[in-house]
């Protein structure tokens, strides 16, 4: 069974931090890669972070420096620690599994909603 639970999101004054957690069945979190994207009121979906199978991690630009992905393999779990928070980075966050490497993300969670208040 595939599926993808998240959690973590809330509301935040800038500057502050927020830790999301997508909790994965086994099956999933065997994937190639496991991603983090975002999507803000009025815009299409972004990149945010993703961790492969192999440990590497991938950020996009808006966001380096100031988020870090990490996963636990015994939990099943993957975290996206979000610090410096601003008010750009308001959006609806939902992890993903891209379950191999030829694939792009074929499953996605239902979204935990972050809002940063300025």
């Amino acid at each position: 069974q595939v599926s993808l639970v998240e959690s973590g999101g809330g509301l935040v004054q800038a500057g502050g931090s927020l830790r999301l957690s997508c909790a994965a069945s086994a099956r999933t979190f065997s994937s190639y890669a496991m991603g983090w994207f975002r999507r803000a009121p009025g815009k299409e979906r972004e990149f945010v972070a993703s961790i492969r199978r192999s440990g590497a991690t991938y950020y996009a630009d808006s966001v380096k420096g100031r988020f870090t992905i990490t996963s636990d393999s015994a939990k099943n779990m993957v975290y996206l620690q979000m610090n410096s928070l601003k008010p750009e980075d308001t959006a609806d966050y939902y992890c993903a599994a891209q379950t191999d490497w030829f694939k792009t993300y074929d499953y996605w969670g239902q979204g935990t909603q972050v809002t940063v208040s300025s």
